[in-house]
C-alpha cells in the first residue's frame, strides 16, 4: 500500500513538471523593455510559478524531452551573442590589457643590461676628460674597446696628484675585476634600471637572469594557486584579489635595496601575472555568444593588449627610472580593484556553486541592457536545469586532470599538447625577451617594433583559424618561426638577422594565439577547465628557460636564435599530430574524448576534402557540460548508474526514471 502511495506521488510530481511547460503562458513574467530591473524581479517573485517549491522545480529526469534542457549556450543567442552587456564588459578588459602588459614586460625594462659602461674608480672621479680617465684605468680588448669588467691595477692615489697624468698611462700594468661598481652611459640609455643600480654586470650578470626565473616561479604558483581561488570565491573575487597582490609587489619592487627583495617582491608579482588578464578574459567570453567567442578572443589581443604593449616601453622611458616606473606604471592598478563592484560575476560559476538567484539577476539585466523580449518559460525552464545540474554536482565531481590518463588515445594527446604548448610558450617568450638585446643602442624602437608584430599576427589569426583549421595554422605559423630564427642564425649581417628575428616574432605570435583557442577545444568539457590550467601551468614552466636561453646571447646571437628555431620546427611537426576541431562536434565526456579524431588521417584539413564537412550533431540531452555519460568512471554523480539490463530494485531505493537510449537502458536511482 505504501508503494502504492509513492508511486501515485511520483507519478504526481512528473505531471506537475510537465503540467509547467504548458502553462506559463498565462503569467507574464518576462523583461519588457523600458520596465526597471525591480519591476522585473518583483512580476517574477509574485508569479504562482516562481513560488512553487524548489522540489517541483527539482524535477525528475523522465519529465524531460531532448529540446526541453538548455544551458548557458542555448540561451544566450536569445539573450544576444553580442549585444551591449557584452560590448560593455568587452570595454572592461582595456584597464586590464594594460595591467597585463605592464606586469608581463615591465621586469624587462627594470632589468635592462646598457651596452656601454665600464669601471668605477672613486680616486678618478674629480678628472673632467673622461677619455684621459679611461685611459688611465681601463685596459683595451683585442678588438680595440675599452674593457667593461676590468680595470689596471695600480695605486690610483699617486695617479690623482700627478701634475701630469698623461705621462702615468700604462698599457702593460696588470689587471683586476671591477672594484667600486660600475660607470654607465647614461647618453646612450637615458633610463636608469636595477642593473645600473645593483650592478647586475660582469661577474653578477646572472642575478637579472636569475629574476626572470623567479618571477616565472611565482606564475605557476600563482596559476596553481588562484585556479583553486577562483573555483571557490569566484572569477571576480580572483580577478581583485591578483590585482591587489601586483600592486603589493609593485610598491615593493620599487623600495627595494637588494637582490633578495626585489626577488621576492617580483614573485608576487609574478603570481598576479596570469590571473590579472585570465580571469577577465575567460569572465567576459562567457557571456558573449558561441558565434562570436573566436573574434571576440582575438579583437581584445588586437586592439586593447598589442598597442599597450607597443607603449610600455615609452612608459619606462619617461619615468628615466626603474622604480618611478614600477610606481607609475603600476596606478592603474588601482582603478582595478572597482571591478567588484563593476563587473557582474561569471553566471556559470555561480550556477556551480548553488548560487542560482544571483546568476538569474545577472541574466535579467543582461537582457535589460540588450534590450530583449524573452518568453517567461524559457527562464523558468533554464533556471530548473540548473537546479538539476547543482543538485547532481553537490553529489561530487569526481573528474581530475588525472582522469584524462586512463585513456591511451587521450593521454597521447595530452602529452602533445603539453609538448606542444610548452614549446610555443618558450619560443614565444624568447622572441620577447630577444628584442631588449638584439639591438642594445635603440632597444626601446626596436622592442617597440617588435611589439607592433601582434597587430598583423592578430588579424591574420582572425582571417585563417576559421578557414584552415588550428592543426594546419599551429604547424604553418610555428615551422615559419622556426625557420626564419635559423635563416636568422646563419646570417653575418646584423641587420638581416634583426629582420628575420622579428618575421620569427611575428609567426611567434600567431602560433601562441592558436594554441590559447586549439588546447581549449581538444579537452573534453568535463575535464577542460583543470586540463587548460595544467597545460597553462606547463607553459610557465618552460617560460623558466627562456631567460637562461636569451642568456646565450651573451656568447653569440646565433645560439640564440638556432634553439628558438630548433624549438618551432619541433613544435609545428608535433602539431600533425593532434586532431582538427574546426567543423567537429567537440568532445563533451572523457569517453567522446578517447574516440576524438581517430578517423582522422594525416592530411586531414578542414578548407577541403572531407573535413570541410561538418561532423553531425550528437543527439544528446546536453549540449554544453554534459550531464549524461557513457561509462562509470564519467559519472557526475555518484547516484547516477548506468546498466544495460534491468537491475533488481531493492528495497532502500525507489526508481524514478527509465529511458532508452540507442538500445542502453538509463536508470536513475534515489538512494536514502
Amino acid at each position: 500500500m505504501a508503494k502504492d502511495e509513492r508511486s501515485d506521488k511520483d507519478d504526481n510530481s512528473v505531471d506537475n513538471s510537465r503540467k509547467l511547460l504548458f502553462e506559463t503562458n498565462k503569467v507574464d513574467t518576462s523583461i519588457q523593455v523600458g520596465s526597471s530591473l525591480e519591476n522585473a524581479r518583483e512580476r517574477r517573485t509574485n508569479s504562482s510559478l516562481y513560488n512553487l517549491r524548489r522540489s517541483h522545480l527539482s524535477f525528475t529526469r523522465g519529465s524531460w524531452e531532448a529540446s526541453e534542457y538548455i544551458d548557458f549556450d542555448d540561451l544566450l543567442p536569445m539573450l544576444g551573442q553580442f549585444g551591449w552587456f557584452q560590448k560593455r564588459l568587452f570595454l572592461f578588459m582595456i584597464p586590464f590589457c594594460y595591467i597585463t602588459a605592464f606586469v608581463y614586460l615591465g621586469q624587462i625594462f627594470m632589468t635592462l643590461t646598457p651596452n656601454d659602461f665600464h669601471c668605477f674608480e672613486p680616486e678618478l672621479e674629480l678628472m673632467t676628460d673622461k677619455e684621459l680617465r679611461k685611459q688611465l684605468s681601463i685596459p683595451r680588448e683585442k678588438d680595440g674597446s675599452y674593457s667593461q669588467c676590468r680595470m689596471y691595477e695600480t695605486n690610483y692615489s699617486r695617479i690623482r696628484y700627478a701634475r701630469n697624468k698623461t705621462a702615468m698611462i700604462d698599457t702593460s700594468l696588470p689587471t683586476m675585476p671591477c672594484q667600486h661598481g660600475y660607470v654607465f652611459n647614461t647618453s646612450e640609455m637615458p633610463f636608469v634600471t636595477a642593473t645600473m643600480e645593483f650592478g647586475w654586470v660582469c661577474k653578477d650578470d646572472k642575478y637579472a637572469t636569475y629574476a626572470q626565473i623567479i618571477f616565472f616561479v611565482g606564475s605557476i604558483v600563482g596559476c596553481l594557486g588562484y585556479g583553486y581561488f577562483a573555483d571557490h570565491c569566484g572569477r571576480v573575487a580572483a580577478l581583485v584579489s591578483s590585482c591587489s597582490l601586483a600592486i603589493i609587489g609593485s610598491i615593493g619592487t620599487a623600495l627595494s635595496q637588494n637582490f633578495l627583495a626585489f626577488a621576492v617582491f617580483r614573485f608576487f608579482v609574478g603570481a598576479s601575472c596570469d590571473t590579472c588578464f585570465t580571469m577577465v578574459y575567460i569572465l567576459v567570453l562567457e557571456y558573449i555568444g558561441p558565434k562570436y567567442r573566436t573574434l571576440v578572443a582575438n579583437l581584445s589581443l588586437l586592439l586593447f593588449y598589442s598597442p599597450f604593449t607597443m607603449l610600455m616601453p615609452w612608459i619606462a622611458l619617461a619615468s628615466r627610472n626603474w622604480r618611478t616606473f614600477s610606481i607609475m606604471a603600476g596606478l592603474p592598478l588601482c582603478f582595478a580593484m572597482l571591478s567588484y563592484w563593476v563587473l557582474p560575476e561569471s553566471a556559470r560559476w555561480l550556477v556551480s556553486v548553488g548560487e542560482i538567484d544571483k546568476a538569474m539577476e545577472i541574466l535579467e539585466e543582461l537582457i535589460q541592457v540588450n534590450k530583449k523580449h524573452l518568453p517567461p518559460w524559457i527562464l523558468e525552464l533554464f533556471e530548473r536545469c540548473c537546479l538539476q545540474f547543482y543538485k547532481e554536482e553537490m553529489h561530487g565531481r569526481e573528474f581530475t586532470v588525472f582522469s584524462i590518463f586512463k585513456y591511451r588515445r587521450m593521454a597521447c594527446y595530452m602529452v602533445l599538447m603539453i609538448g606542444i604548448w610548452m614549446a610555443m610558450s618558450l619560443v614565444y617568450d624568447g622572441h620577447v625577451r630577444a628584442a631588449s638585446v638584439l639591438d642594445s643602442h635603440n632597444v626601446f624602437l626596436f622592442f617597440t617594433i617588435a611589439c607592433a608584430t601582434e597587430l598583423p599576427g592578430n588579424i591574420v589569426v582572425i582571417l585563417t583559424l576559421d578557414r584552415f583549421g588550428r592543426r594546419w595554422c599551429s604547424f604553418a605559423f610555428t615551422m615559419l618561426s622556426g625557420l626564419f630564427s635559423l635563416v636568422g642564425a646563419c646570417i653575418v649581417n646584423a641587420t638581416h638577422m634583426k629582420n628575420l628575428a622579428l618575421a620569427g616574432r611575428l609567426f611567434a605570435n600567431m602560433c601562441y594565439n592558436v594554441g590559447l583557442q586549439w588546447a581549449a577545444e581538444m579537452l573534453p568539457t568535463v575535464v577542460r577547465a583543470q586540463g587548460v590550467s595544467f597545460i597553462h601551468t606547463m607553459g610557465f614552466v618552460a617560460m623558466m628557460m627562456s631567460p637562461p636561453v636569451v642568456y646565450l646571447s651573451q656568447l653569440s646571437f646565433s645560439l640564440m636564435l638556432i634553439v628558438l628555431g630548433v624549438l618551432g620546427i619541433l613544435a609545428g611537426v608535433l602539431a600533425l599530430f593532434l586532431p582538427e576541431t574546426l567543423n567537429h562536434e567537440l568532445p563533451q565526456t572523457l569517453s567522446e574524448g578517447n574516440v576524438f579524431g581517430k578517423n582522422q588521417r594525416m592530411w586531414h584539413a578542414p578548407c577541403c576534402g572531407p573535413g570541410a564537412r561538418r561532423s553531425a550533431r550528437r543527439n544528446y540531452l546536453h549540449q554544453g557540460s554534459s550531464l549524461r555519460t557513457l561509462s562509470r568512471d564519467e559519472f557526475r554523480s555518484k547516484r547516477m548508474l548506468r546498466r544495460t539490463s534491468p537491475p533488481l530494485i531493492s528495497e532502500n531505493t525507489s526508481m524514478l526514471t527509465t529511458r532508452s537510449v540507442d538500445e542502453k537502458e538509463i536508470r536513475t536511482y534515489d538512494y536514502k
